[in-house]
C-alpha cells in the first residue's frame, strides 16, 4: 500500500536497513509496498530477495530529488522500467545534472508527483502513467484544491522515512551533518515530517475513509507492478555468456589456446597431464564458463601485448587450462592443486580469478575492459558511519568545542564528565554507527554482463571516470553478477621497471626473460636469499615475520615457501598449527606423531592443515562430507556467507559423521578447532603460489641485478620498509648513494653504473614546477654548467634555489654549497620580475669575492634529514656517545640465553596484543654491519623503555632460539644521542 518507502540507503536521510522496512510492512498486515530510496538503487535487489520471507510482493523504483526537495517517484512496472529507470537517473548522476520539474515519459513506468509539486508546477494535464500522491497530512487540504476532482488520478504517497521520535531525531542528525551545519541551524525544508512513517492498514483505510477511492487506485498501481529477479540456488550467472557468436565456437577458441600453450608449458606431457585437461575441459564446458575464461584470457593478452606484467592467482591457479591459457604462471600438476576447489559440479558461481597487474598499468587495463566490452561497470562498496567518524560528526552537528569532540572520539572520557550534548553523541551515535555514509567503488571488482547494467542498479561516475552500480559484492553474487578481479600492486611495477632499468644501465647484458620461473626455482643462488632471510625488496617475503620463518624452516625451494606464505596467515598461526609444522620440517621424526588418515590426506604439509585445500579434503575424505557440503566450509572461512546457519548445520555433519565414523571426539574436535581457526584467513594453495612465483621473479633480479633491483623498488614506493631502510639496502649491496644532482638526477632515483642518484621528488619543499621546469630545460638544451649558467636557463625563486644549494645540487661545480648560497642570494634578484622568456643574449654576471666557509659533513647530514628526511651518511658515525663493549648480530648464536649488549639502528616496530590482551612490541635493527637482528618487548618493558622514532639503539637483553632463528628479549633500551647541530651555533 506503500508507494514511498525509504531506507537508510537514501544516504544522510533513511534510518532503517531494507529488512527492517520488511519487518515492519509485514507487522503492519502489508501485502505489497514499493522501496524508493532517494536517487539510490542499493537496497533494491535485497529488498526483492528478502521480500519472500514476509509474504511481501515487492515494487521497486526511485525518489527523484534536488537535494531534500521531491520532484516526482516513478516506480517500475516490470524489470523494463527498473532499467528505465536506473538508466534515467544515470544519466543525471554522470552529468550532474538536476532532476527535472516534470517527469519523463517511460514505457514501463509510473510516475507520482506529491500534490504540493502537483500545486506548484499547476499541473492539471496528466498521462496514463501519471499520478497525484496524497499523504495523510495532505487530506487536509485536498478538498479545498481542484485535484479533489482528478478522481482516477490520486493515490496514496504515504512517505515512511522514520518509525518513531528516536528515528526521526536520528533523521535530523543525519540531515545536519549532510547539510554540515548545527542541528539548531537546520532548515525544516531539508527534514522530513515526524509524520513520515507507516502505519497499520486499518488506521489507514480509517483516515481515508472520504477518499476510499485513494486507497484502491494505489492497489490497483500496485498490483499492475512485478519485478522478479531470481536468487542463491535459483540464479544464473548474468555475467557476458558468449566471447564470440556462439557455445561451440567458443569452445573451439578455447580448445584452440590450450593447443598452443600445451608445447611451451609441458616438453615433456604425461598421460596425467592430457587426462587433467581433458577434464577440466569437460567440466567448463558443461559448467557454461568458457566465456569466463576467454574474457580473462583476453585481457592477459591485452596487457602482455602491452609489455605489461601480470600475476593471475586466486583459486584459478588451481586450473591447468588457465596455466595453459597464461592467465596464471602456476602449475597445478607440479604442486597438486584441487581442481575442485576452482570449479566443482556443486558450484554454480564461476571460478575465481585475481589478476594483479602494476599499479601504474591498472587503469589502462581498466580502460581497455570498459572499451571491448559492451556492458561494464565497477562494482561498488559502502563506506559506513564508524564510530570516530559518527563522534566527530555528531559533534560538530551539537556544536561541541574540538577538544571535547577529540577525547571521545579516542574515548579518552569517563561518562559523569560529558555534558548533555556529549551523552546525546554516544547515544546517537551507537544508532547512526554502521549506517551507510556514501558508496565507494570496490578495491579490484569489474562486471561484465550480457545485459545493460541498468537492469540491475542505476549506476555513479566516480572520480576515476568508470561507471560504478550502486551495489556490493554479497548481493551481486546472489543475483547471479560475479565480478572480474582487477587489481594493482606495487610489487610487479618493480618488476617491470626493474627490467628496464637493467636495459639502460647494463645494455650489454642479455634480455631477461622474467617468464622463466622454473629457471629461478632451481637456481641455488636465489634460494639462497630466501634461506639466509635475505629478501629485502622482494614482493611478500622481506617482512620480518617472513625473513624470520624463512631461516626457521630453513626455506630454499619453490613448495617450500608456498607453504611458508601460507602458515604465516594469522589463522594457521594462532591455532598452533605454524609451529607444529615447523617442527614437522625440521624434524621428520615428528611427522609421524601425525593421524594416518590426516597424513595420507595431506602429504606435502605432513598431516596439518596449511591451505584451504587441505579444508575441503578433510571435510571430504576425513568427514565423509559432499564436495558441496565442503565448499560450505571454505565459503564460510572466506567470510562469503550471509548467515551462520548453514555453517553450523554443515558443522553439525561434519561432528555427526565422524562420530559414526568411530573417531574419538579428542580427535574430531583438535580437527575441528583446526578448521574453524581458518577463518577468513587461510589461502587457496594456488593463491600461494602465485605469491610465490612473483617472490621468485623479484628474488631473481635481486640475486643479479641488486642495485637497479632496489633503484625499481624505491621508484614504487618501497615496500614494507621505509625509503631509508632501501637505500641502506642499496648501499649494503654494494651501491653509491648520491644525494639529488641538477646534471645526473630526475624525478625518480635513477641509476648510473653503481651510482643511485636519488630523484628530486624526495626533496620535501620542492615545488613540481620547479622540478619540470629544470628537467625540460636540461632535456632541451643540456646539462647545467655552472649556477650562473642554471640561473640564466632555469626561472626560480630564492627559496626554491636554496633547497636545491643546501641539498648539494651544485656539487660539480667543486664551490663549497656556502659559497653558492651567497652568490646565489647576490645573483638572484628576487625583488625583479623574472619571466620564462629566453634570453636573447647571455647576461654578464659579476664575480664576488667572499670570504673562505668552513663546513663539516655532520652539518650536511642534518641539511639532509631537514631536506630528504633521513642522512645519507652512516648513523652510527653521528653517534655522540661512547659504545659499551658488544657483540654483532651475527655473534648472537654464540650467546644463546646470554645476557648481551647489542647496538642497531631501527628498521621496523610493531605492537601486538598478546592472549592475556597485554601489549608486547617486536622491532627490528640493523647493526653497523647492515646485519638484521630482532627484538622482543614484553609489557614490563614497552612502556619503560619506549622506542622513540628512527635512530641507534643500546639493546640488552638475553639472547632467545627458535629452530636456529635468534633474537633478543629486550630488558632494556636507550636511544643514542646524535652529535649536535653545528647550523645551530
Amino acid at each position: 500500500m506503500y508507494l514511498n518507502c525509504h531506507t537508510y540507503y537514501s544516504l544522510r536521510f533513511g534510518t532503517f536497513s531494507e529488512v527492517e522496512l520488511l519487518e515492519m510492512a509485514h507487522a503492519y498486515g502489508m501485502k505489497s509496498i514499493a522501496l524508493t530510496d532517494i536517487n539510490n538503487t542499493s537496497a533494491c535487489l535485497n529488498f526483492i530477495r528478502k521480500s519472500k520471507e514476509f509474504h511481501i510482493r515487492p515494487v521497486v523504483g526511485i525518489d527523484f530529488r534536488n537535494g531534500a526537495k521531491q520532484q516526482f517517484v516513478g516506480l517500475a512496472k516490470n524489470n523494463e522500467g527498473f532499467y528505465e529507470l536506473n538508466r534515467f537517473l544515470s544519466r543525471h548522476s554522470h552529468g550532474k545534472l538536476k532532476i527535472p520539474e516534470k517527469a519523463p515519459i517511460l514505457d514501463n513506468t509510473y510516475m507520482v508527483y506529491p500534490l504540493e509539486q502537483v500545486m506548484q508546477l499547476e499541473k492539471t494535464k496528466f498521462m496514463e502513467h501519471e499520478f497525484i500522491g496524497v499523504s495523510i497530512e495532505d487530506l487536509k487540504r485536498l478538498p479545498f484544491t481542484i485535484y479533489k476532482d482528478f478522481g482516477d488520478r490520486l493515490v496514496l504517497q504515504q512517505q515512511v522515512t522514520v518509525r518513531n521520535k528516536r528515528d526521526f531525531n536520528a533523521h535530523r542528525l543525519l540531515r545536519a551533518i549532510d547539510n554540515n551545519t548545527l542541528l539548531s541551524k537546520l532548515s525544516k525544508s531539508e527534514e522530513c515530517k515526524e509524520t513520515d512513517r507507516m502505519y497499520a492498514l486499518g488506521e489507514l483505510k480509517n483516515k481515508f475513509q472520504l477518499f476510499d477511492h485513494i486507497l484502491s487506485n494505489t492497489q490497483m498501481l500496485l498490483d499492475n507492478c512485478s519485478i522478479q529477479f531470481d536468487f542463491g540456488h535459483d540464479r544464473i550467472s548474468q555475467n557476458q555468456g558468449l566471447y564470440l557468436d556462439s557455445e561451440e565456437a567458443d569452445f573451439e577458441r578455447l580448445k584452440e589456446l590450450c593447443a598452443r600453450g600445451f608445447p611451451r608449458r609441458y616438453s615433456n606431457p604425461t598421460k596425467k597431464i592430457e587426462e587433467r585437461i581433458e577434464i577440466e575441459l569437460r567440466t567448463i564446458r558443461e559448467m557454461k564458463f568458457v566465456s569466463y575464461f576467454l574474457i580473462n584470457h583476453d585481457i592477459v593478452n591485452y596487457s602482455k601485448q602491452r609489455g605489461f606484467v601480470h600475476v593471475g592467482r586466486g583459486s584459478g591457479a588451481n586450473s591447468i587450462v588457465a596455466y595453459l591459457l597464461g592467465i596464471t604462471d602456476v602449475d597445478p600438476i607440479e604442486l597438486d592443486l584441487y581442481f575442485e576447489r576452482f570449479i566443482n559440479p556443486y558450484r554454480t558461481s564461476p571460478p575465481d580469478f585475481d589478476i594483479d597487474f602494476s599499479w601504474k598499468e591498472r587503469e589502462e587495463v581498466t580502460q581497455y575492459i570498459f572499451s571491448r566490452f559492451k556492458n561494464v561497470a565497477l562494482l561498488a562498496t559502502y563506506n559506513t558511519f564508524k564510530y570516530r567518524a559518527v563522534v566527530r560528526e555528531l559533534g560538530k552537528v551539537f556544536g561541541l568545542p574540538k577538544e571535547d569532540i577529540d577525547k571521545i572520539s579516542v574515548g579518552r572520557f569517563q561518562k559523569p564528565e560529558l555534558d548533555e550534548f556529549g551523552h546525546l553523541v554516544l547515544k546517537y551515535g551507537k544508532l547512526i554507527e554502521g549506517f551507510p555514509n556514501h558508496l565507494s567503488v570496490h578495491s579490484c571488482g569489474i562486471l561484465i554482463l550480457d545485459k545493460p547494467i541498468h537492469y540491475f542498479s542505476a549506476t555513479d561516475l566516480p572520480p576515476k571516470g568508470f561507471p560504478t552500480v550502486q551495489f556490493d559484492m554479497i548481493i551481486a553474487e546472489d543475483v547471479g553478477v560475479f565480478k572480474f578481479d582487477i587489481l594493482g600492486q606495487r610489487g610487479l611495477a618493480k618488476i617491470k621497471d626493474a627490467l628496464e632499468i637493467i636495459r639502460y644501465n647494463k645494455p650489454d647484458d642479455p634480455i631477461i626473460d622474467i617468464t622463466e620461473v622454473e629457471k629461478f626455482k632451481k637456481d641455488p643462488n636465489v634460494n639462497a636469499l630466501l634461506k639466509g632471510g635475505k629478501a629485502t625488496g622482494a614482493y611478500y617475503v622481506e617482512s620480518p615475520a617472513m625473513r624470520g620463518l624463512m631461516q626457521k624452516l630453513q626455506t630454499q625451494d619453490y613448495l617450500g615457501l608456498v607453504a611458508a606464505s601460507s602458515i604465516i596467515r594469522p589463522g594457521v598461526s594462532s591455532s598452533g598449527m605454524k609451529q607444529e609444522f615447523i617442527i614437522r620440517q625440521r624434524n621428520p621424526e615428528r611427522r609421524k606423531q601425525g593421524h594416518p588418515i590426516l597424513l595420507e590426506i595431506m602429504p606435502e604439509t605432513y598431516g596439518i592443515m596449511v591451505y584451504q585445500e587441505d579444508v575441503l579434503k578433510v571435510a571430504n575424505q576425513f568427514a565423509g562430507l559432499t564436495l558441496g557440503e565442503a565448499d560450505v566450509l571454505r565459503r564460510g572461512m572466506s567470510g562469503k556467507f550471509r548467515s551462520r546457519a548453514e555453517f553450523v548445520a554443515v558443522e553439525e555433519k561434519f561432528i555427526a559423521n565422524c562420530r559414526q565414523k568411530g573417531y574419538g571426539d579428542h580427535l574430531i574436535f583438535e580437527v575441528w578447532d583446526q578448521i574453524k581457526s581458518f577463518a577468513g584467513y587461510a589461502f587457496a594453495k594456488g593463491h600461494s603460489a602465485s605469491y610465490a612465483v612473483e617472490s621468485y621473479q623479484s628474488l631473481f633480479l635481486k640475486c643479479y641485478y641488486p642495485l637497479e633491483f632496489m633503484v625499481a623498488v624505491l621508484n614504487n614506493g618501497g615496500g614494507f620498509y621505509s625509503t631509508e631502510h632501501y637505500i641502506h639496502e642499496a648501499k649494503h649491496c654494494g651501491g653509491r648513494v648520491e644525494a639529488p644532482c641538477i646534471n645526473n638526477s630526475d624525478h625518480p632515483n635513477f641509476i648510473i653504473g653503481d651510482t643511485i642518484y636519488l630523484g628530486f621528488g624526495y626533496l620535501k619543499n620542492l615545488e613540481q614546477f620547479t622540478i619540470k621546469r629544470l628537467l625540460t630545460e636540461r632535456q632541451l638544451n643540456g646539462k647545467y654548467k655552472s649556477l650562473d649558467d642554471f640561473i640564466d636557463r632555469v626561472t626560480i625563486s630564492i627559496e626554491q634555489l636554496t633547497i636545491l644549494i643546501r641539498i648539494g645540487s651544485f656539487r660539480f661545480t667543486g664551490v663549497p654549497k656556502e659559497e653558492l648560497l651567497w652568490q646565489a642570494i647576490f645573483k638572484l634578484n628576487t625583488h625583479s620580475i623574472r619571466t620564462g622568456q629566453k634570453k636573447l643574449f647571455s647576461p654578464n654576471h659579476k664575480t664576488f669575492v667572499l670570504p673562505q666557509f668552513t663546513s663539516s659533513w655532520i652539518e650536511e647530514a642534518y641539511d639532509q634529514m631537514e631536506l630528504l628526511g633521513f642522512p645519507l651518511f652512516d648513523y652510527f658515525n653521528l653517534i655522540n656517545e661512547p659504545l659499551r663493549p658488544h657483540i654483532m648480530a651475527q655473534q648472537m648464536e654464540d650467546y644463546v640465553k646470554k645476557e648481551v649488549v647489542l647496538y642497531g639502528k631501527l628498521v621496523n616496530t610493531r605492537f601486538h596484543k598478546a592472549s592475556n590482551e597485554k601489549i608486547m612490541r617486536f622491532c627490528t635493527f640493523v647493526d653497523e654491519k647492515g646485519d638484521y637482528f630482532d627484538t622482543v618487548h614484553f609489557h614490563n618493558v614497552v612502556e619503560k623503555y619506549p622506542i622513540h622514532g628512527i635512530g641507534v639503539y643500546e639493546c640488552i637483553g638475553k639472547v632467545i632460539e627458535e629452530f636456529g632463528f635468534c633474537s633478543i628479549e629486550i630488558t632494556r633500551t636507550k636511544k643514542l644521542a646524535l652529535k649536535p647541530d653545528p647550523r645551530l651555533n
